[in-house]
Parts: structure tokens; sequence; C-alpha cells
């Protein structure tokens, strides 16, 4: 595979614009959040638009389904077609697909709506990307940590927000404000974003036949690529599980729920940290680390305490230490594959993405299933295997 990448231009490569990497972790905070809004607004618009209940789960399955197409068909372009053009047309998508979704009155226009904005959403990935082609090596994984943080904040803020705007209006409001959000970061993005003009000397057709070539040869990629894929299936179990023990034994309502989800923004906070770890040359033990620490947190959880309260209590310190430890982890393993030669970076964070993206998959299908056989206890012990295998496979690899 012959490729040649002359340098970017004009993107910095020294000295890195604190507010530019700021703007970076906002955007795809506010991008990535258009993925989530749906998933306690299920039960209103399946409603709204007479979707039956047994075809109710497609309005967030569509949305992954199109994050999962766009992982694979549109990130890949970032090692091709210049980026800040494609992030451009990838939000202005957005908008339009957010402004159609709240005008929605029928099921099938609502749905084609989700699958669009799954697509679009992969622009924070072109963003992260261009984060990484932003910094040199030195300080490469501070960068995309920060850009990170924001993406984590946003996919944990999504939740909480769009059921505290669905319950003071409506579920189409969410969406209207998510339309208009996207309309003016489009305009924000537009003004500021530097222009990175990769060049390549290959079409789109040999990039993507390269796909099943970097996979399959790049023993670091297939690598971290498991790794992160079994953490974020117990990342997803434990979020699919979570809201349902909640109601169903503590009584808690939605916004009650939705209090609850803020508890996992303080695992934000790992991001940064980890780049910084990363920058100092410690991703092996701090891999090591971030995996002990979701199976722990995955173990605290057993724990039964007779006071609801406290019980409750205790489940928010378990979605604290487990989303500091997946996360941390996230950027731990971006860190490793933007080590690959630029002309690669896209295609490499493609098939990153979409190999963990398929891991938390398989975790919210099996947690439901683990939860309805054998409730908390067995949907908690089947989130433990997941950490539990990437370890063991960790200890696996030559030092």
């Amino acid at each position: 595979m012959n490729t040649t990448t002359a340098p970017a231009h004009p993107l910095p490569t020294a000295d890195v614009n604190p507010w530019l990497v700021l703007l970076l972790a906002v955007s795809c905070g506010l991008i990535v959040a258009n993925i989530y809004y749906a998933q306690p607004l299920v039960g209103p618009i399946s409603l709204a638009l007479g979707l039956p209940a047994q075809s109710a789960g497609l309005i967030v399955t569509l949305t992954q389904v199109g994050y999962g197409l766009g992982l694979m068909l549109v990130v890949p372009l970032a090692d091709y077609v210049e980026n800040r053009r494609l992030v451009l047309c990838a939000v202005a998508v957005s908008a339009l697909s957010m402004l159609a979704a709240a005008c929605s009155t029928s099921a099938a226009v609502f749905l084609v709506c989700a699958l669009l904005t799954g697509i679009s959403s992969v622009a924070v990935q072109v963003l992260v990307l261009y984060a990484a082609h932003m910094a040199h090596d030195g300080i490469r994984g501070r960068v995309v940590g920060s850009v990170m943080s924001g993406l984590m904040l946003g996919i944990m803020l999504a939740r909480p927000v769009s059921s505290l705007i669905a319950d003071l209006a409506s579920w189409n409001t969410v969406y209207l404000c998510s339309a208009l959000t996207m309309v003016l970061l489009l305009a924000v993005l537009r003004s500021t974003l530097p222009q990175r003009q990769p060049h390549s000397s290959i079409g789109y057709g040999v990039l993507m036949a390269s796909m099943l070539q970097l996979a399959t040869h790049s023993v670091l990629l297939r690598r971290r690529g498991l790794y992160h894929a079994c953490l974020f299936a117990s990342f997803s179990l434990f979020w699919t599980v979570v809201p349902l023990h909640l109601a169903q034994h503590f009584g808690l309502a939605q916004r009650g729920i939705a209090l609850f989800a803020l508890a996992g923004v303080a695992g934000a906070i790992a991001a940064p940290i980890a780049g910084r770890v990363a920058d100092r040359g410690w991703v092996r033990p701090a891999t090591a680390a971030a995996m002990l620490t979701v199976m722990a947190a995955l173990l605290l959880s057993h724990i039964e305490l007779a006071n609801p309260h406290h019980q409750v209590l205790l489940l928010a310190a378990v979605a604290i230490v487990l989303d500091f430890g997946v996360a941390g982890h996230l950027v731990l393993g971006q860190r490793v594959i933007f080590s690959a030669a630029a002309a690669l970076r896209g295609r490499f964070n493609a098939i990153y993405m979409a190999t963990f993206f398929a891991g938390g998959a398989i975790g919210s299908a099996l947690g439901g299933w683990a939860y309805a056989q054998g409730g908390w206890a067995q949907a908690a012990w089947t989130a433990l295997l997941f950490p539990a295998l990437a370890f063991a496979y960790f200890l696996s690899e030559k030092k």
C-alpha cells in the first residue's frame, strides 16, 4: 500500500492554541450528544409517532447503526478529503437531520433522520484526528485527552439534559434545540477552524480496501481495539441496566435517573489525565490500571447495603469509578494508534472506534438479557467478565 503525505496546511504543529483545543472539545461534546438524546425519550417519541412497542428500540438502534456506518465509510475520508470541509458537511447534515426529526409526524421519516444523525455524528472522530495532527508527538496525548474530555462530557450529559428538557417542554424541543446548536456551531467552525489538507496518492476505493489489511496486520491496532471493546462492553452494559434497576428497585422516576446519570460526568476528568500519562511513556502501566479500575468498580457494585439511599449512592460511586477507567483507557488507546503515520490515522481511528463500538453493542444486548434472567447480580457479573478478558489478553502482550 503506497501513500504519500505532504505536510498539512496551514495547521500548526508547534505551539497549540489553547482556545482552538477548547473549541474542538466543545464541538465534540455538542455533536456526539446528538447520538444519545433519544435514549431516555424512546417512550414519548414512539408514542407520538405511533411506533409499535416492539419497534421502539429502532429509535436508538438506527442511530447506532448510522454511527457505525459513518465510522467505516466517512472517518477514513479524513486521510483523503480536506478535514475542515469534511467536518462542516457532517455538521450541516446533523443540523438538517435533527430539525427534520423535530418536525416529524411519521415514524419512517424520524427513523431515517435517526440514521442520518448517527452517520453525521462521526464528525467528532474527524475532529479528534484533527487534534492529533495539530499537536506534535510530545504533547499529542495531552491535546487528544483534552478534546476527548469534551466528547465524554457530551456523552454523559446528553441523557440527563434531554430528560430534563423533555420534562419541562417536549421531546420535539430537545431536537429543535440541538438543530439550532448545530447551526451556530457550523458558523463558528467555518470561521475559526484552519484547513488541513491531506495529500494522498490513493483514491477512495483503494483507501477503503486498505482497511482490512490494516486491521489484520497491525498488532497494536488490533490489541487496542479489542481491549477497549471489552471495557466499552461493560460500560454500555452498566448504563443500559442501571436505569432499569433504579426504577424497579428504588422507585426513581425519569428526573431522578437523569440526576443519577450526572454522576458519570465526573469520569470525564480521566481523559486529560490519561493523555498526560501517555505522553510520559507510561501507556502500559496506565492500561493495566484502567482495566483494574473498571474491574474494581464492578466488584464494588455487588455490595449490598441495608439503606436504599446508601445503595443508590454506592451505585453512583460505581458509575464514577467505572467511567473514569473507561474514559482513561480510551485516550490511552488513541494515543497509541495516533503514533502511526499521519497518512494512516483516519483509517486507524475508524477501525479502532468501530471495533469497540461493536463491543458496546454486544454489552448492551447482553445486559438486557442478563438483567431479565438474574437481576442486578447477574448483570454485574456479566459486566465484570469483559474487563477480565481484556486484562487476561493484556497480560499476553510482549513488553
